[in-house]
Formats: structure tokens, sequence, C-alpha cells
């Protein structure tokens, strides 16, 4: 359903972010980002990010997209979703000290800078076009990572997970690399929207292990592919239809490594207000041990523009189906 479907019925979307190392990593490797894009001609996107560079990442801060440096923002992020749309990404770096922190910074910039470009001069607003630009951009952030590792000896090896979840009416659209998850929260209930591209997936996914095996297993962390790991990369790309009220959430291993799904949906209810909830999930998970740095971006829509979700209604995603698949 599109915007003229929807005859111009607002949509809202409440997002938040927050990054942490965790309890046993002293660097962070990880990062988000959420991109907001504005209605009006010429006005760039806006970009909420860690509000802490050097490490921590305590809150977020916006800025103008790409450049700005922003200001302190406090309280929720709220916004009317545009006809441009929005962009939630979360990316986990890997690959020793320096490599790890370059390949999901570098990443999630290059990315940024491609999609926004892209988009930002395409005349067609479809969501054809749309989840083409969002492929386009991930395939230029690999390249990205990939050439900087090929040109720097002390960053070979490095890689990062990529998870985004782009919005355009009343559809949320995910592209995925790696193990980085998204979630849909609807009515008490929790789905897992992304399919880890990891060996206990693919082992689960055989019947030769369990769910429980595979939370278990000392392997659980190995996944298949990553940005920068190769010149190129497949990009999973569904898609969802989104209904009133649903809670969209990114996170890293860090989270969902230690905290069930299960209690994703408990604290939702809990913590209405999106800054609360990710500070609540961060000290669940380093309560847990932290182990692994932790990072959550989270967005609620809710409005007129949205149908309201069926009793029992199922959420599934869909692969995007370009025309020439």
């Amino acid at each position: 359903m599109s915007m003229r479907e929807l005859g111009g019925r607002p949509i809202r979307i409440q997002t938040w972010g927050r990054t942490d190392p965790g309890q046993v990593r002293r660097e962070n490797q990880d990062t988000f980002l959420i991109l907001q894009f504005p209605n009006g001609p010429g006005e760039p996107a806006r970009a909420l990010r860690p509000a802490d560079r050097a490490g921590d990442g305590s809150g977020a801060e916006w800025g103008d997209s790409p450049e700005g440096e922003g200001r302190e923002l406090h309280g929720d992020a709220e916004f009317e979703l545009g006809s441009r749309g929005a962009l939630l990404l979360v990316a986990d770096g890997m690959g020793g000290a320096a490599g790890g922190a370059t390949a999901s910074r570098e990443g999630v910039s290059r990315l940024h800078r491609a999609f926004v470009d892209g988009w930002d001069d395409e005349r067609e607003r479809t969501p054809e076009r749309y989840a083409r630009h969002l492929k386009r951009a991930v395939e230029e952030a690999n390249r990205h990572v990939h050439e900087l590792a090929r040109a720097n000896p002390r960053l070979e090896g490095m890689g990062s997970t990529l998870t985004a979840a782009g919005f355009l009416d009343d559809f949320v659209y995910l592209a995925q690399v790696g193990d980085s998850r998204a979630y849909l929260v609807r009515e008490g209930r929790v789905v897992q929207l992304t399919r880890d591209q990891s060996m206990v997936q693919e082992l689960v996914d055989s019947g030769a292990m369990t769910e429980e095996e595979a939370r278990r297993s000392s392997q659980r962390n190995v996944i298949l592919q990553a940005l920068g790991i190769g010149p190129s990369v497949q990009v999973d790309l569904t898609y969802l239809q989104v209904r009133e009220g649903d809670l969209i959430l990114l996170c890293s291993d860090g989270l969902s490594g230690v905290v069930e799904d299960t209690e994703l949906a408990e604290y939702e209810a809990q913590f209405r207000a999106l800054p609360a909830l990710c500070e609540a999930l961060v000290e669940l998970a380093n309560s847990r041990g932290g182990p692994d740095n932790i990072t959550v971006v989270a967005a609620r829509a809710e409005g007129p523009g949205l149908r309201s979700a069926g009793v029992g209604e199922p959420a599934r995603r869909e692969s995007f189906p370009f025309p020439d698949a």
C-alpha cells in the first residue's frame, strides 16, 4: 500500500539506538546508524549515531547526513515517515583490534553515503527501486571494506556483519549479511525476521542440530559471510508489511546470544520509551556476563496510516521479488 493509497494518512516512527562494549571486550567494534529522510526538496537526510564515538557509545545524537556532527538529543527520536522513508543499520565488526572497528565503521559509512546519494537522485520512488538501492548500497559497502583490507596489511581479514531495516510507506525492507538480527515484536509476540548466515544455522536447518544445541555450540559465532571478506557478497533481502504498534528491533549477537527472544517482548511491554528499552536490554545482557559488544536499535511504527494487526495474524517475511531474479 503506497502513500497515495494511504490517502496521506501519517505514519509516525519512534526510534533510538544504544551500543556498549560489554563486560569482557575493551573496545567496541559494533556501530549503528539511523537515517531519516525529510519530505522537503533539497533537505538532507538526518543521521542518528552513537553519541560517544570514542568507545562506549552511550545514547545517540542527531546530525545532518552525511558530514554533520550533530547535537545531543534527549528522549525519543520521533518523526513522521516521509515519502523517502527511513533506514536503520547495525554492524558488528571482526578481525582484530584495528580491523573489526574499522570494518563496521567504514562499512556503515560507505553504505550510508551510497544509499543517500542513490535514493536522493531517484525519480521513481517505488518499492522495487528502494530495494535495489538498498541492495546496491550493501554491495558497495562490501567492496569498500574489501579494498581497504587489501590495501593495508594491518587490516587483512577484517569484516563486519550488517543488518539494515528500511521503512518505506507501510513496509519494512530487510537487508542482511552475517548474523546480526532483526526482530518484530507485535502484540506481545516475537518473530525473528532475519536468518543467521552461520554454520550452526545451516546445521539447524538441515536437522543435524537442535536450536538448544546451537545456542550452546562453541561454533555459534562462525558466520558464513561478512562485509569485506570477499570481493562480492550475497545480500539476503526480504520485506514485511508493518502494522500499527509494531516494534522492529535490530541487534548484534552481544544481545541475541544471551537474551531469549521471549524476553524481548517482556521488556517491550515494560519499557515503552525506546531509550529506556534500549538501556534496559543492554543492562540485561551485561548482567549475564556481557561477553561481547552489545548494540540494539529499536523503531516503533504508529499512526492512522497503518492497519491494525488481525487477531492471530501471522507475521512472515518474504523474499523481495526482483523482476529479473
